[in-house]
């Protein structure tokens, strides 16, 4: 029986497209895809696939906590076995942390440039060596155990258009190995 993963993403989808593409040769199905963003480049994206795809457009919530009930129970009707933020720019309560076995990718070496803006605070930071992480999802923002990295050595004059390319074509090799890993270990 295939594993499942549930995928969530707010933006162009592109690390959810690397998944799509390339877990099923593993085993393993995007059972679905949910946003928070009624825009989200990646809905394209998954349809393009045939995912179903989820919108819970978090401006109706009131607070977090009911964003994060409803996010909770919408992940539960696909009974994944890993689900995987990849750019899902929501900062998760308790509510989601301590009901999901979830991942996330983030565009720097954790513990280094935490939160939305990592690319940026990595970039500009002068780093020799740089890099993307995927760790454990729990209520720290971006503060759960490291499960993999992977980095490069900055070149001297490096642009900030080509820092950025380096950062994801490191997330779309890093982060479909470390699914499968995960969910051949199980």
């Amino acid at each position: 029986m295939a594993k499942r993963v549930v995928v969530l993403f707010s933006g162009e989808g592109s690390n959810l497209q690397k998944l799509i593409e390339a877990l099923p040769a593993y085993g393993i199905e995007v059972a679905a895809a949910i946003t928070n963003r009624l825009r989200a480049g990646g809905i394209a994206r998954a349809q393009a696939f045939d995912v179903p795809v989820v919108v819970i457009d978090h401006t109706r919530y009131e607070t977090r906590e009911a964003f994060d009930r409803v996010l909770v129970e919408t992940i539960g009707r696909y009974a994944p076995d890993l689900t995987v933020t990849a750019g899902f720019m929501r900062i998760l309560t308790p509510v989601f942390t301590d009901l999901v076995r979830a991942i996330n990718i983030h565009p720097s070496l954790l513990p280094k440039y935490k939160g939305a803006n990592a690319i940026e605070q990595s970039f500009q930071s002068g780093d020799a060596v740089c890099g993307v992480t995927v760790h454990w999802v729990n209520g720290e923002l971006d503060g759960g155990e490291i499960i993999a990295q992977a980095s490069f050595a900055r070149e001297l004059h490096m642009t900030r258009e080509a820092f950025e390319q380096k950062i994801h074509a490191l997330e779309y090799d890093l982060l479909p190995k470390t699914v499968v890993q995960l969910l051949s270990g199980d």
